[in-house]
This record gives structure tokens, sequence and C-alpha cells, in this order.
């Protein structure tokens, strides 16, 4: 099981940036998957997540301006993001609970950084 996020850098306030987290060695459609962020001196975030029954779900600091969506076939998660913000500032983690496992498994992260 493998999860690696990508598509993080730098951009102005008001910019767009998509995460994309490519999920390897399970049923990605059996899962739910998340999006989380850390910043430095903060609890880690719940951002978005989808459900198994495909149930979006955001933090409402980011509602209106960020989009979750998946790709079952190629077995990857998406994150757009616009209006981006200062304190979207942040490594975001891409995360799979799958059907029958015991705990989430997580990415590497990806540094998003918005000046």
């Amino acid at each position: 099981v493998q999860l690696v996020e990508s598509g993080g850098g730098s951009v102005q306030a008001g910019g767009s940036l998509r995460l994309s987290c490519a999920a390897s060695g399970y049923i990605f459609s059996s899962c739910r998957m998340n999006w989380d962020r850390r910043t430095p001196g903060k609890e880690r975030e719940l951002v978005s997540a989808i459900s198994i029954d495909g149930t979006r779900t955001y933090v409402d600091s980011v509602k209106g301006r960020f989009t979750i969506s998946q790709d079952n076939a190629l077995k990857t998660l998406y994150l757009q993001m616009n209006s981006l913000k200062t304190e979207d500032t942040a490594v975001y983690y891409c995360g799979a609970f799958c059907t029958g496992w015991k705990s989430w498994k997580w990415g590497q992260g990806t540094q998003v950084t918005v000046s």
C-alpha cells in the first residue's frame, strides 16, 4: 500500500494549485479518502474527505474554495485549491482507510506555501 502526493508548491494569495495523490496496492473505491494538513505549531486538520458512498466533506475554512475528487480508474485522489490564502500554507497529506483495515495509511505529504 502506497500513497504518493504531488502538486504542492509556492503560489501567491488568490492563486490555485491542484494536489494529487496516487494510490497503489489496494482497491481504491472501497476506501474513505482524506486530505489533512499540518502547520507548525498547530494540530493536524482534516481539510476534506470522500466517504465510500461518495459523500464529500470540507472544513468550513475551505468551503467554496477547495474541491475534492477522485478517479477510481487511475486510483488518484485530487484536491483542487482555488483562491488560496496565506493561512492555507501547510503540509498536505493524503490518507486512506479501506474496508477491512485496522488503521489509516498516509502519504509523505506535499508542501503548499501561499504568500
